[in-house]
């Protein structure tokens, strides 16, 4: 059995979130934010280049703690999660290690909270585990074809201003990326570079895309609540693919930012806290 060590890593003070680690396998350690207490809440982050958990929820975990215990981890092949000799990755693999995580921590069922590759996440771990799921939040949710903006996730460019170029895609509000974030995304891209994971974690998701589409008609027995979250500028992944999913999801409400792009969570950070905290407080 192979014994994976904890990083020395310590997430910038800028996130203003505490590391924690729990063992998930043998040789994987994974790195996750936790706060607050009551249901739990698991976070899944997208996949920007230099994601993790902190760069995806360090504006909404703190405030939706309130609701219950929000638990925000860093997916295989992102962020400082150890992975064991041999992962492989993909939406199943992913989807299997949020089970993993799940089970360390002894938690039965949970909510999930998903931004784009996250809400993709949600969706395939209600159909593969439906048995440990009690809702999904899900805004602009992945899995959608490779089109326009969504295509410079597959070729991502690794200089700050390559970093940049990929987060003003996000956001209506350029202003609101900082040369700061913009230096600490970098940072996390190196980091995966290093490890050199991100082309395998790029590819398997893309490949995915046309491997393992959402099943349009097991999502249409889904007797769980859903809110659809998205904005109607999203130039990554159009609002088009929240209105497919409204109209498949028997229980799924939807909530729309005007002008705002496919970082809602950071871009209406107050309104999405907002609506959020009053829809899951009325569920849990």
């Amino acid at each position: 059995m192979t014994t994976a060590q904890i990083p020395e890593y310590t997430t910038d003070p800028f996130f203003g979130l505490e590391d924690k680690w729990v063992e998930t396998a043998p040789g994987e350690i994974t790195h996750y934010h936790e706060l607050g207490e009551g249901a739990p809440i698991l976070f899944l982050h997208g996949s920007g280049t230099g994601v993790t958990a902190a760069a995806n929820w360090w504006l909404n975990l703190p405030d939706l703690s309130e609701v219950g215990r929000g638990i925000a981890i860093d997916s295989i092949g992102y962020g400082q999660t150890v992975v064991a000799e041999g992962t492989e990755y993909g939406i199943r693999e992913w989807v299997r290690h949020a089970v993993r995580v799940l089970d360390a921590l002894g938690i039965e069922k949970t909510w999930i909270v998903g931004n784009s590759l996250g809400g993709w996440l949600a969706f395939q771990f209600a159909i593969d585990f439906p048995e440990r799921l009690l809702g999904i939040v899900s805004m602009g949710t992945g899995g959608a074809k490779l089109t326009g903006a969504l295509k410079s996730h597959s070729n991502p460019t690794l200089t700050e201003e390559g970093i940049r170029e990929t987060l003003e895609h996000f956001v209506v509000n350029k202003d609101l990326i900082t040369d700061e974030l913009v230096s600490l995304r970098y940072q996390s891209a190196l980091n995966d570079t290093a490890s050199d994971r991100l082309k395998e974690v790029v590819a398997a998701r893309d490949r995915d895309r046309e491997a393992l589409p959402l099943d349009f008609d097991v999502l249409s027995t889904l007797d769980i609540p859903v809110l659809l979250i998205h904005g109607m500028q999203d130039s990554v992944i159009p609002v088009q693919r929240t209105w497919d999913l409204l109209h498949v999801v028997p229980h799924a409400d939807a909530h729309i930012f005007s002008q705002c792009g496919h970082w809602s969570q950071v871009e209406c950070a107050e309104e999405f806290n907002t609506v959020i905290a009053q829809w899951l407080s009325t569920r849990i």
